[in-house]
């Protein structure tokens, strides 16, 4: 069975073979009909051929290391780039990437550029397409090292391990991985997304001068935790949310990613109360203003939640949950304390 599962595997690979060779083997280049890289672990270099068509000489996916006389399929390179063991963990790897869309590259016209597509929500979607669950990797251990342990349903979180990076258009490309969040409206469509870049052991944010970036159609969208109802928390940053998040997991929450977006940030038909995570400075101030006016004028009851320091993750690491516990409860509307924070706690 283990056998027919991974030759059907391959088979549907190697019909993607490019978009595999461009998520896995991403140090490498196509070449006409073949994806060249150093190795099947993913070194920069020219040694390795991946077929990307079916001929005669043989069919997509197929690949041999002309230095060291390796051979296999895509799902070795599966294997090889990610260090997985288990054969189980392969097929699951496979069959991610396999649910998601990965749209064939299309041929340049003549003087197009290769960049008109960069920042759409086009792009967004395929990038996190491109990512991976964050459960045991460098994403888990950065937001572990940020203090945020509730990591259930948190799906529109994911990692990406060589996430481009260009300082600016006229410096190279460099490849840091990433924290990828995924933006999305109101039906859970993938508007944009949101990097972090990582440093390369995942304790903090990588040294470069830009951290983070966001791409596609931001304005009224966020990147969203749990679903929505009568009730929901919104702010600005992912950590600060997920911070709140740590205290009452129960509530769905949104991150629209700047002060100006969470003033902008649409509300669902079904909400009546909203809370929102205000950061303390000016720009939060003003985004808290506006977000109230915006909320009561919709009939919907607005409830400030501010931190004791600059946000709530600042709060979260420098004092601890149960502080950030005590201090969001005073804050808390009575009828939700019950359903929300003693809940959780």
């Amino acid at each position: 069975m283990a056998r027919l599962d991974a030759s059907d595997l391959a088979q549907r690979l190697g019909r993607q073979a490019e978009a595999v060779c461009r998520h896995y083997l991403d140090a490498g280049r196509r070449q006409g009909n073949y994806w060249q890289v150093g190795d099947v672990r993913n070194t920069p270099g020219r040694s390795m051929f991946v077929r990307l068509k079916d001929s005669t000489k043989g069919r997509a996916g197929k690949w041999q290391d002309a230095a060291t006389a390796e051979h296999g399929d895509l799902l070795d390179v599966i294997r090889e780039s990610l260090g997985l063991m288990d054969f189980a963990d392969v097929a699951e790897e496979a069959r991610r990437f396999l649910k998601y869309p990965h749209p064939e590259a299309k041929p340049l016209k003549k003087n197009a550029s290769t960049r008109a597509h960069t920042g759409s929500s086009e792009a967004a979607r395929r990038l996190f397409a491109m990512s991976q669950p964050i459960c045991g990797t460098l994403a888990e251990t950065y937001l572990r090292k940020r203090g945020i342990t509730a990591l259930h349903g948190i799906g529109n979180l994911r990692f990406h391990p060589r996430c481009y990076y260009r300082p600016d258009e006229y410096e190279p490309i460099e490849t840091w991985p990433a924290l990828v969040a995924a933006v999305t409206d109101l039906s859970g469509r993938i508007t944009g997304a949101h990097r972090t870049w990582l440093a390369p052991d995942g304790s903090d944010k990588a040294p470069i001068d830009t951290q983070r970036k966001a791409m596609g159609d931001l304005l009224g969208h966020a990147v969203r935790f749990g679903i929505s109802g009568e009730v929901m928390a919104a702010g600005e940053g992912i950590e600060s949310v997920l911070s709140v998040r740590e205290v009452f997991p129960g509530m769905a929450m949104a991150a629209a990613l700047s002060a100006a977006h969470l003033a902008a940030i649409l509300f669902p038909d079904t909400l009546r109360r909203l809370y929102i995570v205000r950061d303390h400075d000016p720009a939060g101030d003003g985004a808290t203003a506006a977000l109230t006016q915006r909320a009561n004028a919709a009939g919907i009851e607005a409830i400030t939640l501010s931190p004791i320091s600059g946000d709530f993750n600042e709060d979260l690491r420098r004092f601890g949950v149960d502080a950030l516990r005590a201090n969001v409860r005073v804050q808390l509307g009575p009828q939700d304390v019950a359903r929300f924070l003693d809940w959780a706690a």
